[in-house]
């Protein structure tokens, strides 16, 4: 089977790397167009270090882009992580069509950042889906879904790579096995249980220390490490990130209630956070405990 690999960064290159190492026949790999002053995508360097074809049209919509993907006489076409809008006309294109990576259990949490707004609701699984892309966004046909576990102390970071990533790529290979065989399924999604959700960004992410302790966890779990918590102390932004819920406050929402030689405690509703690491403004991350003495913050101070 002449097999498209259309992907991004880790995640898409690692499909690429696991499709040819077991024999697959890929035929071309596309990824996004380079960026001005950036590395090159992992995915474009493996594969030209690989000898594969590499293409990275603007647009699918492009009548030079559809033909060259005619010209691969591809039986399909693998989304492993994509970002640029593909029409129907191109992921047609192949003998079998196209099956797209999405790190949800959709229908639920449809959009870019599907990891990270379960942990932030509170959610205690999540999981992974391929499906036959359509022209709506993360809205086509499931082929199959994996569930993963969100653990009370789970960040982006360990769900993501802990748990989706070499699932999603186990699964994307799967997928392909089902296709070949002819054995591939295609159940409709219930579109009546969908939520979207856009991309989660720095305004998301502000700590409102006056809500309860769970839910500023939640939040600062499900923005570690990207676009990271925040919230103020003097007047400049302090990224949060490794942390835990402890129980007992005695102090004010954003009030620090201790600092130690490595972390530092801070008031919320009904509990409140120990806080690990940081990111002072204009600064990398540093311990907790570094930042307390670099700025003198002691017990009684306000963040927030």
């Amino acid at each position: 089977m002449r097999i498209i690999v259309m992907g991004q960064q880790a995640f898409g290159k690692a499909v690429l790397e696991a499709m040819l190492a077991r024999g697959d026949h890929v035929v071309a790999v596309h990824c996004a167009p380079d960026k001005e002053g950036r590395p090159a995508d992992p995915i474009k360097v493996f594969a030209l270090e690989k000898g594969l074809p590499v293409h990275q049209p603007a647009s699918y919509k492009d009548p030079a882009a559809l033909e060259a993907l005619r010209a691969l006489e591809a039986d399909l076409c693998v989304m492993a992580f994509v970002t640029i809008f593909v029409p129907e006309e191109a992921r047609d294109i192949p003998t079998h069509g196209s099956i797209c990576f999405h790190p949800s259990l959709l229908p639920l949490h449809r959009g870019p950042s599907s990891i990270n707004w379960p942990i932030i609701g509170g959610a205690t699984k999540t999981g992974i889906t391929v499906f036959y892309p359509s022209d709506g966004l993360d809205e086509g046909d499931i082929l199959l879904q994996k569930e993963v576990e969100i653990g009370p102390d789970d960040t982006l970071g360990s769900v993501y790579f802990d748990k989706i990533f070499a699932l999603g790529v186990d699964a994307m290979l799967e997928s392909v096995d089902l296709i070949r065989a002819g054995k591939a399924p295609r159940t409709a999604q219930d579109h009546s249980k969908a939520n979207y959700q856009s991309w989660c960004k720095r305004a998301h992410a502000e700590i409102d220390w006056s809500k309860p302790a769970g839910e500023v966890y939640n939040l600062i779990r499900g923005t570690n490490p990207q676009p990271g918590a925040w919230t103020t102390y003097q007047g400049k932004t302090l990224q949060i990130f490794d942390s835990s819920k402890v129980g007992g406050a005695t102090g004010q929402p954003g009030e620090v209630t201790e600092v130690t030689g490595e972390s530092f405690t801070v008031a919320a509703q009904g509990g409140a956070i120990l806080i690990k690491r940081v990111r002072p403004e204009g600064e990398g991350k540093i311990a907790a405990g570094d930042f307390a003495t670099n700025t003198g913050l002691s017990v009684g101070a306000k963040l927030g």
